[in-house]
């Protein structure tokens, strides 16, 4: 099923050239379940048979990421927080713990999004708590294309270099997607020791 399915992104990538990448980007990267591994890789293997350009395949996917992202972001603004202030008890979020959470996204709302888009089966999700904090959009679109970025040159990449086998992909992303989680692990403890140390910093003047 895959492999119909790569063949499917190579042909409307064919069709709709880097149209094609933004519109199945954002699809993805919004509630569409469909994996990012299926849709860049082969657009980088494309590139390496000279019907794309590498640097566009990457840009195009950037920008898929964040539309669809956006559209996370502002289903949650305008739809969201109206239905957990109204339901969110029957899921044991109270008011406060709302609150709680506007707090954090106000505070750490940086590196969150930017993580949260490492992370598989949190990268299309992330969006969902910054709009229900309203996270300053330029902000959030920075660092989902950070995040997102990351992720897309990793596949393109490995597009470019294994080409369209989609088994050969797969066995090559595991690694990959270990080291990525001990790349997020490090960000985190990175982050968290910044805080500890400003906040003492703080404490001492």
């Amino acid at each position: 099923m895959l492999d119909t399915f790569v063949e499917f992104v190579l042909g409307a990538v064919s069709d709709m050239g880097y149209t094609g990448i933004v519109v199945l980007m954002a699809l993805e990267s919004s509630f569409v379940p469909f994996p990012s591994e299926v849709v860049v890789p082969p657009d980088g293997y494309l590139a390496a048979q000279g019907e794309m350009n590498i640097y566009l395949v990457i840009l195009s996917g950037i920008a898929g990421s964040v539309i669809g992202a956006l559209v996370n972001y502002s289903i949650a603004v305008f739809m969201g927080r109206k239905l957990l202030e109204k339901y969110g008890k029957f899921l044991l979020l109270s008011p406060e713990r709302l609150h709680k959470l506007d707090k954090y996204f106000l505070k750490h709302g940086e590196i969150t999004t930017f993580v949260g888009r490492l992370v598989p089966g949190v990268r299309q999700y992330i969006s969902f708590p910054a709009g229900l904090c309203r996270m300053n959009i330029p902000k959030f679109c920075f660092y989902t294309s950070l995040g997102a970025g990351l992720w897309v040159v990793v596949l393109a990449v490995l597009g470019y270099v294994v080409g369209n086998n989609i088994e050969l992909i797969k066995s090559n992303l595991r690694p990959i997607t270990i080291i990525t989680l001990i790349l997020v692990a490090v960000i985190i403890s990175v982050y968290v020791y910044w805080q500890k140390k400003r906040g003492n910093n703080e404490a001492a003047v």
